[in-house]
């Protein structure tokens, strides 16, 4: 894993020079991506670090957390996203009172210049920075010119006529529309997790269900989706790679209408089940594919029984479709 810094005073003496892009980076989108690679090219092509610079918490939660929206991708979640793009560090800033009444100028010179050593810069049109968002991409690279280094600004990315940002996908998650979420994250939208606490699971899965534990992101519309569950064996492995056990699966996400009081959950049946290694701290990764409809009430269990063994047959349909 490449060092991730949490705090200016976690720096090492003699950090720069550096090539970095600062943002959000919610979801770890197309549009950063192509920004982040941008930044590992000029880093490679310089002999410089590569350098991702984002904040916690989001700098939303902090100014206006009554309003401030669910996050795609938690702390955790973006730092492995980031990670897998090339670059060569993360700089984590603390969002606090601090930070937030930095002038534009006082930001440059301090954050940038002393502590990060910026050679270089890359950002998307709409950045914004300083006390209460005074600065935008033109005050940026003339104060990059005043310190010696050179700012590039990259146009939006849009796929099928999209423009790509967190924003936009967010309301897409929240709409339970999956796949215009995938085309502009460039991956499906993912929930990372653990087994809720209070099922009694032992250290092998015997039965095909998977209940999340509380999730302080993002999550989609309530309703059935068609799922993929990664599950970590062995530990210290991302979601994803080997030896991840991925299964296909139905995914409920609400609070269960036809039983009185069941409470709000995300409810995972396996399809291709085999028996896995599980406990309350293995590592899950869920994977939003397709959404199949919405939440409903159903006059008896017998009557949702039959709707969930409809669900699984089209879920089956879409992997047969899918391929592997």
């Amino acid at each position: 894993m490449i060092p991730v810094y949490r705090g200016l005073r976690s720096l090492p003496a003699g950090f720069g020079p550096s090539i970095a892009a600062i943002g959000n980076f919610d979801g770890v989108h197309l549009g950063h991506r192509q920004i982040l690679n941008a930044v590992v090219d000029e880093a490679r092509t310089r002999g410089m670090k590569g350098v991702a610079i984002t904040f916690d918490p989001h700098p939303e939660q902090f100014l206006r957390p009554g309003r401030a929206p669910g996050l795609l991708t938690p702390m955790d979640h973006r730092v492995r996203l980031l990670a897998a793009t090339g670059v060569d560090a993360i700089v984590i800033l603390l969002f606090d009172e601090a930070l937030a009444r930095l002038t534009a100028r006082q930001f440059v010179e301090w954050v940038l210049g002393d502590a990060l050593g910026i050679a270089g810069l890359h950002e998307g049109g709409n950045f914004r920075f300083g006390h209460r968002a005074e600065a935008g991409v033109q005050e940026l690279a003339r104060f990059g010119e005043e310190c010696g280094f050179r700012v590039s600004v990259h146009p939006s990315v849009c796929v099928h006529g999209l423009e790509v940002s967190s924003s936009a996908i967010r309301a897409l998650v929240a709409a339970g529309d999956m796949r215009r979420a995938r085309w502009m994250l460039g991956r499906p939208f993912a929930i990372s997790s653990t087994q809720k606490r209070d099922r009694g699971v032992g250290a092998r899965l015997l039965v095909p269900t998977v209940n999340l534990a509380a999730y302080n992101g993002l999550v989609p519309a309530h309703g059935v989706y068609v799922t993929r569950l990664h599950i970590e064996q062995g530990g210290g492995v991302q979601p994803g790679s080997s030896p991840t056990r991925t299964f296909q699966a139905v995914t409920n996400v609400g609070n269960r209408p036809t039983f009185a009081g069941a409470g709000f959950s995300i409810e995972t049946h396996i399809l291709n089940f085999q028996p896995v290694d599980l406990d309350e701290s293995t590592p899950l990764e869920l994977e939003f594919l397709l959404h199949l409809r919405g939440e409903q009430k159903f006059p008896t269990p017998e009557a949702l029984k039959a709707q969930i063994l409809a669900d699984v047959k089209k879920a089956q349909r879409y992997f047969r479709r899918a391929g592997p």
